[in-house]
């Protein structure tokens, strides 16, 4: 972490807020990083990112920026290439991971190029996703550059007809065959990945599901065969790599039990883990040992530029 200032405790800008469709958990997010940084020792100032952000930052001069936003502009590389320009470090990925890790085609091309198992899909015009089925059901309709299960349409097997589509959903949309079996994630965490989560829910694992108190039950460490457990754990740290993603990452895997190994299958990689009472990371960091107040603190440490 290279400082800016003389204070005896650096001075950490949390980003948070913005103005994406996942603002709401990006302030759940943020305040539960501040909150554990003044804990840690740090002095923490929150900022709602607006579109006087760059000029806000230039006047605290922060030692860090915490990236605590998610969705467009928090994770597409945007905020990155601006805290580029102002030279200061922040924490997270870069701005190609990204960029690259928002874009679910070109990072399924980067996981591909690796080696890594992903289920297929195709990017088509919204108004053709409504007027047909382009895949045979089941298949899942997205937007190709969300988080959070953002406008996510499971079309059902034997379903007569495609969705209908909320207006804002974006003109062109991601089409996806739908991955049966178990919901399981991984945090990558600089060189190492954690363990595995196995995500219980009711139902879909949409928006509600990840963020609302006792809208899925968490358990770590999945209790899944050895094999498959391993497997996630490579899957995530190739991930992790293919991306270039830094600092902590965390990836999202689907595996059909009937199918053996055979049936794990990659989803996507998140560069902005949430940081919520009901999120994945910081249990999964807990489970190694290490407190939310330690892991926000290692989160700073690792910050730099030129990620």
């Amino acid at each position: 972490m290279a400082g800016r200032s003389s204070r005896i405790a650096p001075h950490v800008a949390v980003l948070m807020g913005g103005a994406s469709a996942e603002r709401e958990v990006s302030l759940s997010t943020g305040r539960g990083c501040a909150r554990a940084l003044r804990e840690a020792g740090f002095e923490v100032t929150e900022v709602d990112a607006g579109p006087d952000l760059a000029e806000r930052l230039r006047a605290l001069a922060p030692d860090v920026a915490f990236n605590a936003l998610h969705g467009r502009w928090g994770e597409d590389g945007c905020v990155q290439g601006m805290l580029e320009w102002l030279r200061i470090p922040y924490t997270h990925s870069g701005v190609l991971a990204s960029a690259l890790a928002m874009d679910k085609t070109r990072a399924k091309e980067a996981y591909r190029a690796a080696g890594l198992p992903v289920v297929d899909s195709v990017l088509v015009p919204r108004d053709e996703a409504q007027a047909r089925h382009v895949l045979p059901p089941p298949y899942v309709v997205k937007p190709n550059a969300e988080g959070s299960s953002v406008g996510v349409y499971l079309v059902p097997e034997g379903a007569n007809a495609p969705p209908k589509l909320a207006a804002e959903m974006p003109e062109t949309v991601m089409v996806e065959a739908f991955a049966p079996g178990r919901e399981l994630t991984v945090s990558v965490m600089g060189d190492r990945a954690l363990t595995v989560t196995d995500i219980l829910t009711d139902g879909w694992y949409d928006y509600d599901a990840k963020y609302k108190p006792g809208g899925s039950r968490h358990v770590v460490p999945a209790e899944i065969p050895a094999e498959v457990f391993d497997a996630c754990l490579d899957y995530a740290f190739r991930a992790h790599a293919a991306l270039g993603c830094r600092g902590v990452s965390r990836t999202d895997l689907r595996w059909d039990e009937a199918r053996g190994l055979a049936g794990l299958v990659l989803l996507e990689t998140n560069t902005q883990p949430g940081m919520t009472p009901t999120s994945l990371t910081p249990e999964q960091a807990a489970h190694e040992g290490m407190s939310f107040p330690e892991l926000c603190r290692w989160i700073v440490e690792d910050a730099s530029c030129n990620r």
